[in-house]
């Protein structure tokens, strides 16, 4: 039924409740990262991290069970399968990592949920470590990532009250051309994305245009260090911006995302 409408995610405080990164240094009890923080990239800093938990003896199932006692709305939990279920196509653009992400999203069952993932690679190398790297090379590159034309990003953001990206949003929001919806918590997080979707559906079947929303127009993400999906008017990639982004396929905008 909504087979023309991409959800992207971002991770950390939109589908669970705080940052991993800093849940797991806190809850393994490492203090030398706020010290480390000022001195070297955030991936870096995180990739160091895990060299000293493993030189301390925690091993990667100790990791695993600590990202399983992660605070996650319930509701945010049944949105995602509510979207799913809608024929929705999900995706993830975040700064955290794939090993922590798909850890979090297996434990509560979502992981088939979501058709794609765009993060930092995390892996564990031959000794038993879990190795941090960033997705995009910043030593070559500032940005990494060719935006899209501002036209093409028109859809729907979701910032989340309070936080960054809807502070920014706030400062002058007719300069975002997407349509704006504030979320506070996973139970109204849940209520404006089915109401979302419920509306775009609803338009689609009243225009009767299904030629239109072919569910073979393919979204192409383009990928920088910090998730980057799309431009805004602002001229910062749209996942930036946003906990939250939906995206209403239109086969004619198909080449803008390549």
């Amino acid at each position: 039924m909504a087979a023309a409408i991409v959800v992207v995610f971002d991770f950390d405080k939109t589908i669970i409740d705080v940052d991993s990164d800093n849940w797991v240094i806190d809850e393994l009890g490492f203090t030398d990262f706020n010290q480390l923080l000022p001195t070297m990239p955030w991936n870096s800093l995180m990739d160091r991290m895990m060299k000293e938990l493993h030189s301390d003896g925690k091993t990667m199932e100790d990791i695993a069970e600590v990202l399983k006692r992660i605070p996650i709305h319930s509701q945010v939990i049944s949105a995602i399968k509510a979207a799913h279920d809608l024929g929705c196509e999900l995706r993830i653009v975040s700064d955290a990592n794939m090993f922590f992400i798909e850890t979090i999203l297996k434990h509560l069952g979502l992981k088939d949920c979501f058709s794609e993932i765009n993060t930092n690679p995390g892996s564990v190398d031959e000794e038993g470590r879990l190795r941090i790297s960033p997705h995009h090379d910043f030593t070559q590159s500032s940005h990494g990532c060719t935006l899209c034309p501002s036209q093409h990003v028109q859809d729907y953001v979701m910032p989340r009250k309070n936080f960054p990206a809807w502070a920014l949003i706030s400062k002058n929001p007719l300069l975002v051309k997407a349509e704006i919806h504030e979320w506070i918590d996973g139970g109204e997080m849940e209520r404006v994305l089915l109401q979302i979707i419920e509306r775009i559906s609803r338009e689609e079947i009243s225009s009767n245009s299904a030629q239109l929303f072919s569910a073979d127009c393919k979204f192409r993400l383009h990928r920088c260090s910090h998730g980057a999906l799309a431009s805004s008017s602002l001229g910062y990639p749209v996942a930036t911006l946003c906990e939250l982004a939906i995206v209403h396929l239109d086969p004619c905008c198909d080449e803008g995302f390549r």
